[in-house]
């Protein structure tokens, strides 16, 4: 498994989750993009120049995953990264499992982003992050297929949650080895070996 990660997809695709679980199986350090690099509490964004300082300290390091890459700071991760995790999920898939998200966490109040809370007023608000799912959903399906079409970074298209889970089976036994991970990935989409070549998640 390289060492350098970058997890992406449409909002809703779970891209904190598999930023997680592979960090579980290769021991690599987990950066949350919301909670390290986007907001402040009360919601407040962190200031753009701020973020691109962050970021370009974080991927200076040899080891990472991040679960996500915004467009005011990809200049500086894209040429760091050594494989790109990209999730191609269908609208219904991405968009089900936000709003099942968001509710529970309007519900339960559970801290995110740097301990901020959702609220079923912001859900409802046009700025909430269903919202933002709406304006940002082809533009990054666009980005994710442009990088598999010429990609300048080893790229792993998944386009069902069968299909990543399938693919995570593969990174690491559980003798923590990854001798298996290029030679049996070959069959999922976008993801043959050759080949490998504004809100957040929140």
């Amino acid at each position: 498994m390289p060492g350098r990660v970058v997890v992406y997809g449409v909002t809703g695709s779970g891209k904190s989750t598999l930023a997680r679980k592979l960090a579980e199986r290769t021991g690599l350090p987990c950066h949350s993009v919301d909670d390290d690099l986007a907001w402040q509490p009360g919601w407040v964004p962190v200031p753009d120049d701020e973020q691109r300082r962050r970021i370009a300290a974080l991927v200076a390091e040899e080891r990472w995953i991040i679960d996500g890459m915004f467009a005011k700071w990809r200049d500086i991760a894209l040429p760091r990264a050594e494989l790109i995790v990209a999730l191609d999920y269908p609208r219904w898939v991405s968009l089900s499992r936000l709003v099942r998200r968001t509710v529970v966490r309007c519900v339960t109040r559970r801290r995110i982003c740097n301990g901020n809370v959702e609220t079923l007023r912001g859900m409802l608000s046009g700025d909430s992050i269903i919202v933002w799912h709406f304006r940002s959903f082809a533009r990054k399906r666009r980005t994710i297929r442009g990088w598999v079409a010429d990609p300048a970074v080893p790229v792993v298209r998944l386009t069902s949650p069968r299909e990543t889970k399938r693919w995570l089976a593969l990174v690491s036994g559980n003798d923590g080895s990854n001798r298996h991970y290029h030679s049996r990935v070959r069959g999922l989409s976008g993801a043959e070996p050759p080949q490998e070549s504004s809100r957040g998640s929140c």
